[in-house]
């Protein structure tokens, strides 16, 4: 897939519709999801079926979260309210009406996208472990916001209104700023995201990436993951399994009144477990 990374000389003083067709639909999309979330008050449980959850994405078989987690923002009552949805919805419609009208709705649309998907995913692989949902649209409009930055580099922006700005600039600030959220605190924000939505979009508009490659690495990363995990609850087994003998060798020799408090919790953790175990067998 190519895109073009700038236009011809002549069009230096283009100015972009207000809505093109692909950004309306998009923005339109959201804030009907966004609504209909707020209004039903469950947001709860549509996170973690439709944001993306990374330990339970593939274990669960919810394939579709990679792909519905960009519609889904933060609730209005949260932490960062609203602004969530509007900025991310902000960021798409003054960077992405531009380029649509560049590329063309549908490879707009790919980009898009492949962006937002590609994003999720790489969380997924960092994340594998956790249990938060992640959602929102950012992955794919910071995958916007860079290739807007390399195909109008110079172009001025004004922060605010107020504040100028060349384009390839802010993408180096916003690329900054989400690197070094990475090495600090959780904020609840996912920088990964961010950061996965720049070097896809950064790969696209280069074509240097082979949609086979990336798939083959995804897989292989999975697989690993999955097996791992299989290694980890075997070795849990066994530890459960000794400690459950030794426990019984003891009750054979004093009775299970010689147990103590923490023996007698291990063996009703154990019985539970394997109880668990076999039900599912």
């Amino acid at each position: 897939m190519k895109y073009r990374l700038q236009f011809n000389p002549g069009e230096a003083s283009y100015k972009p519709q207000l809505f093109t067709d692909a950004i309306k639909i998009l923005i339109s999309i959201n804030f009907i999801i966004y609504v209909f979330q707020s209004l039903a008050g469950k947001e709860d449980i549509f996170f973690r079926l439709f944001g993306l959850v990374p330990n339970t994405f593939l274990s669960e078989l919810m394939l579709w979260q990679p792909f519905t987690y960009m519609f889904f923002h933060a609730p209005f009552y949260s932490s960062i309210g609203i602004s969530h949805i509007l900025l991310n919805m902000l960021g798409l419609w003054v960077f992405g009406r531009e380029l649509e009208q560049a590329w063309g709705k549908e490879k707009f649309l790919k980009y898009y996208f492949l962006t937002g998907i590609g994003s999720g995913l790489i969380t997924y692989i960092f994340q594998m472990d956790s249990g938060n949902p992640v959602i929102g649209a950012s992955g794919a409009v910071y995958g916007v916001l860079l290739a807007y930055g390399v195909s109008y580099p110079n172009r001025m922006l004004y922060i605010w209104g107020l504040i100028p700005v060349r384009s390839m600039w802010l993408v180096i600030i916003m690329g900054a700023i989400a690197f070094f959220g990475l090495l600090g605190k959780a904020d609840g924000i996912s920088h990964v995201t961010h950061i996965s939505g720049m070097l896809i979009g950064y790969a696209l508009l280069k074509n240097k990436w082979k949609l086979s490659d990336v798939l083959f690495s995804l897989r292989k990363k999975t697989i690993e993951f999955q097996v791992q995990r299989k290694e980890d609850q075997e070795l849990k087994k066994k530890i459960i399994n000794r400690d459950v003998d030794i426990i019984l060798e003891k009750i054979k020799n004093v009775g299970f009144s010689g147990l103590s408090d923490e023996e007698q919790s291990k063996l009703y953790e154990a019985s539970k477990k394997m109880s668990k175990d076999g039900d599912r067998d």
